[in-house]
Formats: structure tokens, C-alpha cells, sequence
């Protein structure tokens, strides 16, 4: 696509949880079919997120998911693990951007294009409100399916976020393998079990 400044916008889902992978997105929007309600994906419900991500997946010129898992954020800490997730998103788009707009005040590093970190970009720039949207539908899906393997944590209700329901049940059973070892609640229990 010659001629056309193709813009990626990019964002993570997941840097708070004390379980799961962090999930990044990247997506290039059509100028000729705007997606009319994008937002920051927190501050939508999750049926309208899951309707956006739906439209987005369907509209956008290209759009693509990166991950770090566990053990990549426990190996590297979540801000590198973020990071990460992040590059991969873009390198994983079927089209080359020719800039890179990224959610927050830290651009990853090896893009074959220029990169800008734009402070709260998720409410204010399109594509990367689309990105948060498409990067949290996905991580919440893989939770309810991490839910489903491990039944006793209520990895469906809180996503892994470290809610007093997630903390006491981590108390009590200790953790399974997709918690964050690095993560302090994660690591005093580890420490009380040792």
C-alpha cells in the first residue's frame, strides 16, 4: 500500500495480574471504515468491548497479538515482559507500519519503524484504544480458560488482578504454575510454603 502512512497503534493487557501471560496488540485502522465507540478498553463493559474487538478484527487493515508468558515475566520482570509482548505484536502484523504508536511512556526497543509512547494514548488515539481493546478480550478469555484448569482460584471472575478473593485463594492453595513467582504476594506465599 504505497503512498498510505499506516499508522499501528499498540497496547497491553495484563502487567497487574499476579497470574497469566501479559497479552499486547497492534492495530492499523482503516481511514475508509471508522469504528465508531473506541475507548479505553477499562472503561467499557465487556460485552461492548467484545463487540469492538469483533468490528475491529473485521475492519482494521491489520491486526496482530503478542504475548509473554510466566516465565518470561518472572525471567525478565513485567515492564521488559510488556515490552516484549509488545514488539511482538507489531512484528506479527502482516503489513509494515510506518510509525508505531504505543499506550504509556515506553516504546519497545528493535522496531523496524519509528516509535512514540503517548501518555494515557489509550483514550486518545484510535488505534491504540483498539489495541487495548483487542489485547484485553483476548487476555480475558485465555483467563477463563486458565479457570477452567485451575477452578479453585476464580481466575474467571477477577482475571487474575489481586482481589481479596484471588489473595485468599492463593493463601490458602498455594500457587499453580501460571502465577508470577516475582510477584510479591505470589513470592511471600511461596516463602511461607518453603
Amino acid at each position: 500500500m504505497p503512498d498510505v502512512l499506516l499508522i499501528a497503534g499498540v497496547d497491553e493487557a495484563g502487567r497487574g495480574p499476579l497470574a497469566g501471560p501479559v497479552i499486547a496488540a497492534a492495530v492499523i485502522l482503516n481511514p475508509a471504515r471508522p469504528i465508531a465507540g473506541l475507548a479505553d478498553s477499562k472503561t467499557l463493559s465487556e460485552t461492548r468491548r467484545e463487540q469492538l474487538a469483533a468490528e475491529i478484527r473485521t475492519h482494521a487493515l491489520a491486526w496482530a497479538l503478542g504475548r509473554a508468558d510466566v516465565t518470561e515475566i518472572d525471567r525478565i520482570n513485567i515492564l521488559q515482559a510488556s515490552l516484549l509482548a509488545m514488539r511482538r505484536a507489531v512484528e506479527n502484523l502482516h503489513l509494515t507500519p510506518s510509525q508505531v504508536l504505543v499506550d504509556g511512556n515506553r516504546c519497545p526497543s528493535g522496531l523496524a519503524c519509528p516509535c512514540q509512547a503517548i501518555i494515557k494514548g489509550d483514550a486518545t488515539v484510535p488505534a491504540i484504544s483498539a489495541a487495548s481493546i483487542l489485547a484485553k478480550v483476548t487476555r480475558d478469555a485465555e483467563l477463563r480458560e486458565l479457570h477452567d484448569r485451575y477452578p479453585d482460584y476464580g481466575f474467571a471472575r477477577h482475571k487474575g488482578y489481586p482481589t481479596l478473593a484471588h489473595r485468599e485463594a492463593l493463601r490458602r492453595l498455594g500457587p499453580c504454575p501460571e502465577h508470577r513467582r516475582s510477584f510479591a504476594p505470589v513470592a511471600a506465599v511461596l516463602g511461607k510454603l518453603a
